[in-house]
């Protein structure tokens, strides 16, 4: 099958061919061979991008009125509503997820654009009382060039997040997705184009983090980087974006507990955390990977993940009936069978999976099996350190405060969940966990309007929300004189 081509940069609003970049193919998870061959960008293309960004935002984009760009917007959203199911086969293709699960995905995304489209011309100030003879106001303005750095495991989803919002609040943006994702980037700059987005609005360059990703973060002409990854990688943008002072927030990991405690009804509680364990493959910041049962039905709850883990359909991310797709590059499924080796060392008991799938169709590709881990000590590599694997690690707790204390031992602070039918429970437990965003008998709801973003080492500012355009806006105060008067201190 000829490989799908996607040869040019988008750039100032024109497909250009890479200056210093090269072409090089990106691969299918499912098979481990080429599937796309696309355009990745050098140091002069990203120079030029940028420069791209910082006229249009000087240009047009800035002075455009609110309501004019949320037009723009909506109509973009309304085309990648149109090109969602294309786009989730893709997307599919490039992560390796299941298309059942893009493609809902994918055709909810327009939703964020049109959220944020609502809110392009709603961005007020305040007027802030004083004494009589002074007016003072404040207003709200884009930051200016922001720097969008998008990961892997659900590349368009956390576009979204970033350019909706940046572009909203009258900011450009130069993409620089994941190396190994990049195609759905090029369609979503096919999208702009045909949305007529002003030239250097929105600019696309796919490469390589060490060069290209740490040109753009240091970059003098960048205002603000949005990263969504790992923590190690946005220590290292901290330090290389110092110099110029830029603005920065970050989505990072997570290792989020999902408390079970005994008066749940426990056959919801169940669909939640083994859907949360093993969805996107496990390769999600936001999955419960740690499940804390209450002891009186922990054994219960360890024999269900075994039975259920048996039910998953681990196949082609194209297939309609497959459940859970392969890791999504060779060095992610590395990394996972590394951690089912540490538990195991560690003296936790793997309850199945942890095994790479190498039969028939699947030799090539990198598949894991759906792994559940019991008796885990919170102590543990396996239950302190971020695997983002389909690995769920199961620990039992006595009581709620010993809940909580393991619910919070942990240097991360994303997401949580917890399910009781104990509304004052509920409430308490919920109220004592760090984390950015709490579920209560339920898991994994994000929507447009519902901020999300981590505490501790999960990351910096919010995405979603009216909050998620704060980190793309400065504040100015205006103060006025209405007198006129200013005394002359030194008359006398």
């Amino acid at each position: 099958m000829a490989l799908a081509e996607y040869g040019k940069l988008f750039i100032g609003g024109q497909w250009v061919a890479p200056l210093d970049g090269e072409i090089v193919e990106t691969i299918d998870p499912s098979t481990g061979k080429p599937w796309a061959r696309v355009a990745f960008g050098g140091i002069k293309d990203m120079d030029r991008a940028v420069a791209a960004a910082r006229e249009a935002f000087e240009g047009p984009w800035r002075r455009m009125p609110g309501y004019e760009r949320a037009v723009l917007l909506r109509r973009f959203a309304d085309l990648y509503e149109q090109r969602a199911a294309e786009m989730a086969v893709l997307e599919s293709r490039d992560t390796g997820r299941p298309i059942r699960e893009t493609r809902p995905d994918l055709g909810a995304h327009h939703r964020w654009y049109h959220w944020f489209a609502s809110l392009a011309d709603k961005l007020d100030g305040r007027t802030i009382p004083m004494e009589p003879a002074v007016h003072a106001y404040t207003e709200r303005r884009p930051v200016g060039v922001v720097g969008a750095i998008t990961p892997w495991n659900a590349p368009m989803l956390t576009t979204a997040w970033k350019v909706g919002p940046a572009l909203a609040a009258g900011c450009t943006v130069v993409l620089k997705p994941a190396e190994h994702t990049p195609v759905t980037a090029y369609e979503l700059a096919a999208i702009a184009e045909a949305a007529g987005l002003p030239p250097g609005v929105l600019n696309v360059v796919p490469g390589y983090g060490h060069t290209v990703g740490a040109h753009l973060v240091a970059h003098p002409g960048v205002d603000k980087i949005g990263f969504t990854g790992e923590g190690r990688t946005a220590q290292d943008i901290l330090r290389a974006g110092a110099a110029t002072l830029k603005r920065f927030s970050f989505e990072l990991g997570g290792k989020s507990p999902h408390i079970i405690f005994e008066d749940a009804d426990i056959e919801q509680a169940l669909n939640a955390a083994t859907s949360s364990a093993w969805v996107v493959c496990g390769q999600s910041c936001a999955l419960g990977s740690r499940v804390l049962v209450q002891r009186s039905i922990y054994d219960r709850v360890v024999e269900e993940f075994r039975r259920r883990a048996a039910r998953v359909r681990v196949g082609m991310p194209l297939d309609e009936t497959t459940h859970m797709g392969p890791q999504a590059h060779g060095e992610q499924l590395a990394k996972t069978l590394s951690y089912v080796a540490i538990g195991q060392a560690e003296g936790a008991e793997l309850v199945t999976g942890g095994k790479r799938i190498e039969t028939g169709e699947f030799g090539a590709g990198f598949f894991v099996q759906p792994t559940v881990f019991a008796g885990v000590d919170n102590r543990m590599r396996i239950a302190r350190e971020e695997i983002f694997g389909p690995v769920a690690a199961l620990i039992p707790f006595e009581d709620e405060d010993e809940a909580v204390a393991i619910a919070n031992d942990t240097r991360y602070g994303l997401t949580a969940g917890l399910w009781s039918r104990d509304s004052a429970r509920a409430h308490r437990v919920a109220a004592r966990i760090d984390a950015g965003m709490v579920w209560v008998n339920t898991y994994r709801y994000i929507r447009w309007s519902t901020p999300y973003g981590g505490m501790k080492a999960s990351g910096w500012g919010r995405e979603n929300g009216v909050e998620a355009l704060d980190s793309y806006l400065d504040t100015r105060t205006t103060i006025v004189s209405t007198s006129g008067q200013f005394p002359d201190i030194y008359a006398q």
